[in-house]
C-alpha cells in the first residue's frame, strides 16, 4: 500500500513538472544576448571574422594545408 502511493505521489510530481520545464525552454531564446543561458537547443552566433583572417585562411586554402599545420600557419599569419 505505501509503494503504491508513493509511486502515485512520484508520477504526479512529475506530471506538474513536466510543463514546468517545457516553459523554462520555450522561454529561453528570449533572453538577453549576454545572458548567460544553458542547453544544447541553444547554439552559440559565430564570431565575425577579420579580414586578416579571411587573408590567411585563403593563402592556407591555396596552400593545401589541413589540420594541426593549418592551425599553425594561421597562427603564424595572424600574428604577423
Amino acid at each position: 500500500m505505501r509503494r503504491t502511493t508513493a509511486a502515485i505521489a512520484f508520477v504526479s510530481l512529475l506530471a506538474f513538472a513536466a510543463p514546468t520545464l517545457a516553459q523554462t525552454e520555450a522561454a529561453a531564446p528570449n533572453t538577453p544576448a549576454g545572458a548567460a543561458t544553458s542547453g544544447a537547443s541553444i547554439k552559440k552566433a559565430k564570431p565575425t571574422r577579420t579580414a586578416k583572417s579571411l587573408a590567411c585562411s585563403k593563402q592556407a586554402d591555396a596552400r593545401k594545408v589541413h589540420g594541426a599545420e593549418r592551425r599553425k600557419f594561421m597562427s603564424s599569419c595572424k600574428k604577423a
